[in-house]
């Protein structure tokens, strides 16, 4: 029962897609394959690793459709899980809003027992004058031992055609997730390729990081505390118009009361038509 509004915001949102592209007249259709590869250290183990391999399709400019598989595995612990996400864009130009959800469903290995991996998120943004844009998300996570909401708010400003600036704040209203999360980013439009940076703090469940492992637990099934999160990430997006198909970089880094992460991901998109 706690996936069904999800999923039945997702059928909606499929009938939606089908709907207005057999509206539109001419639009043209958009795939993308998305692959990418993962590795990370970890404080006290040997780290790890993950690759993952994604459909995105447009049906027209404003809906968007994927699924996805992944599989990571860090320290003791490995899990698998398929992801299903949509969006749907309505309004005019000057007030436009976006419905969204995603679903993530599987499970994985800790140690010596089995645990299910079960996140789920809908929301809305809202954006006004091509400027500004809010953004209003409820997530549902149900890993391991860990389960609770976490509400997001957040707010992004287009400074001209080569700045965006976006401020978040994430506060969990239930369950034991203990999460209270403010953060920021900013992105740089240059002329032949986007660069990103932004940080995150506060007190967060390692599971919402997925670094809820052994590194972490004083042993199996037992629940990580949240701890007090730093996050600093820098990136780079490299689109490649002969091969239609783009590249993006990112390398993040992480403490969370002592116990340190750093991970490169390389993700590289596929264009097949529009």
């Amino acid at each position: 029962m706690k996936s069904a509004r999800l999923i039945a915001l997702l059928t909606t949102l499929l009938g939606m897609f089908i709907q207005s592209s057999a509206l539109a007249d001419g639009a043209t259709s958009d795939d993308r394959i998305a692959v990418s590869v993962d590795g990370s250290t970890l404080t006290g183990t040997n780290g790890g690793g993950g690759a993952s391999l994604g459909w995105l399709h447009n049906f027209d400019p404003g809906s968007l459709a994927g699924i996805a598989v992944e599989h990571q595995v860090l320290a003791d612990s490995q899990w698998t899980f398929g992801s299903l996400n949509g969006s749907k864009g309505l309004g005019s130009d000057t007030q436009r809003y976006n419905l969204y959800g995603e679903l993530h469903e599987g499970g994985g290995v800790d140690d010596s027992h089995s645990f299910r991996y079960e996140i789920e998120a809908a929301g809305i943004v809202g954006t006004f004058d091509h400027k500004v844009s809010a953004q209003l998300e409820d997530k549902r996570v149900d890993v391991e031992s860990t389960h609770g909401n976490l509400p997001k708010a957040g707010l992004a400003y287009l400074w001209g055609p080569h700045l965006l600036t976006t401020a978040s704040y994430q506060y969990s209203v239930s369950g034991n997730l203990g999460t209270r999360i403010e953060s920021v980013r900013v992105d740089v439009y240059a002329a032949k390729m986007t660069f990103f940076a932004g940080a995150a703090l506060g007190p967060a469940s390692p599971a919402i990081l997925d670094i809820e492992t052994s590194a972490v637990n004083t042993g199996p099934r037992v629940l990580a505390p949240a701890r007090e999160l730093h996050e600093e990430y820098v990136g780079l997006t490299k689109p490649f118009a002969r091969w239609h198909s783009e590249l993006i970089v990112s390398a993040d880094y992480l403490d969370l009361s002592g116990i340190a992460r750093a991970s490169l991901t390389l993700t590289y998109i596929f264009h097949l038509g529009g």
